[in-house]
């Protein structure tokens, strides 16, 4: 029996990259051998064992068949006399099927070193093509590794793979898993720029895809192309650390603007409604988290309003923080007015724009929030109030608090 590290641990230590956790491929052992070891077994599909000290993950050397659709059909033979090199050969992306002995030698048999040092993304073998799961994987390692490129041959055989219908076999949990990974690396643009190219996009997200080509009025957006614009949103929400709700509220933030009626463009009056429509069918066919979901729906209605609150009194303020939910849920109002920023700066030649509504919103908020809400509906109640006129008279408050605090009109 011989272990070895295989996959990302490997392909980080090359790139001087904090090592990821190590994955380890057992070759010239049996099931039986492994637990008589006390190793844990934990693998349901095939044979994956848990290292009874270290908690790592090792797995039985395999080799996979394809026998049906998509990502899950798969025969899966794994006995002592599959090889490592067998092992690596199913693998997706050459950087990713190296390996290290126990001493420390490295196994590279399909030249993913070369390719790190190249900088290229390149499939390992035709059997990339059985698996429609690794174009969005591949996909992500390019906003990982942003300044790779992916080889020409296997961008075609990804085109093919669309063009045959693999695409469509992917489930809502395997492609929601890999775009929520991929919108949180360094350069998430990358990932969607890849799968426009192999034709992926249109499959997936039509209403992100149909972006581009599309016009807006310059004097706002001097990149003026939509879908340049939605790249420059997410890389802008990666520079500012943002987490997955946020940079999802980017990523559909314009949805509407692709449906525009080609006789008024440019301009895009009401998109904000549509793209409210246009994520819940994206939320609904990739089964998105509600946490995701609820800030992109606050985003796509109101970031309008949230860039143009400088302009509002104190009434339109309050009326955008409640439309926001903003004094029952802070929080989630604070990663809005985050997304609203990344727009705002997701421009061409605007990217260190101040963007003072972010803190101008925060200031009406605690100015909403100061009010004793309580106190004022004991008053109302002695006064005979009840139902709405209780509520009427608690944000009236509000309203008079945000005036006077921020010095505006009423």
């Amino acid at each position: 029996m011989k272990a070895y590290v295989v996959g990302g641990a490997v392909r980080d230590e090359l790139l001087g990259r904090p090592a990821s956790d190590r994955d380890w491929v057992v070759v010239g052992s049996t099931p039986d051998e492994m637990l008589a070891a006390g190793f844990l077994p934990v693998g349901r599909d095939f044979p994956v064992f848990l290292h009874p000290t270290t908690r790592e993950e090792y797995a039985l050397a395999r080799t996979e068949r394809k026998s049906a659709p998509g990502y899950r059909g798969f025969v899966v033979h794994a006995d002592p006399s599959v090889t490592l090199e067998d092992d690596l050969r199913r693998r997706d992306l050459t950087i990713n099927a190296m390996a290290r002995d126990e001493a420390g030698a490295l196994v590279d048999p399909f030249g993913g070193a070369a390719d790190l040092r190249a900088r290229v993304l390149r499939h390992v073998s035709e059997a990339f093509v059985e698996d429609p799961v690794r174009i969005l994987r591949l996909a992500r390692f390019a906003a990982r590794f942003a300044d790779f490129e992916v080889a020409g041959e296997t961008m075609a055989l990804m085109r093919q793979m669309v063009a045959d219908g693999e695409v469509d076999a992917l489930v809502p949990e395997r492609v929601w898993q890999e775009l929520s990974r991929g919108l949180m690396e360094d350069r998430p643009s990358r990932m969607f720029e890849v799968l426009r190219e192999c034709g992926a996009l249109a499959v997936l997200l039509p209403e992100v895809d149909r972006l581009w080509g599309v016009p807006q009025p310059p004097a706002h957006h001097p990149e003026v192309d939509t879908g340049v614009h939605l790249m420059m949103v997410l890389d802008m929400s990666a520079q500012l650390k943002a987490p997955l709700e946020v940079r999802f509220a980017c990523l559909c933030h314009d949805l509407g603007k692709g449906t525009t009626p080609a006789d008024v463009l440019p301009r895009h009056l009401g998109h904000e409604g549509r793209s409210a429509k246009l994520l819940a069918q994206v939320c609904d066919r990739w089964k998105v988290p509600l946490a995701c979901r609820e800030l992109a729906d606050v985003v796509a209605r109101e970031h309008g309003n949230v860039h143009r609150s400088e302009e509002l009194n104190a009434g339109a303020l309050m009326r955008l923080l409640e439309r926001c939910d903003a004094l029952r849920r802070p929080e989630r109002f604070e990663q809005a007015l985050l997304a609203c920023e990344c727009d705002a700066r997701g421009r061409l030649g605007l990217e260190d724009r101040p963007y003072p509504q972010r803190e101008r919103l925060r200031a009406a908020l605690r100015c909403a929030q100061s009010v004793d809400a309580a106190a004022i509906a004991v008053a109302a109640v002695e006064r005979g109030w009840y139902g709405p006129k209780i509520g009427d008279a608690v944000r009236s408050a509000r309203v008079d608090a945000i005036a006077s605090g921020m010095g505006l009109a009423r």
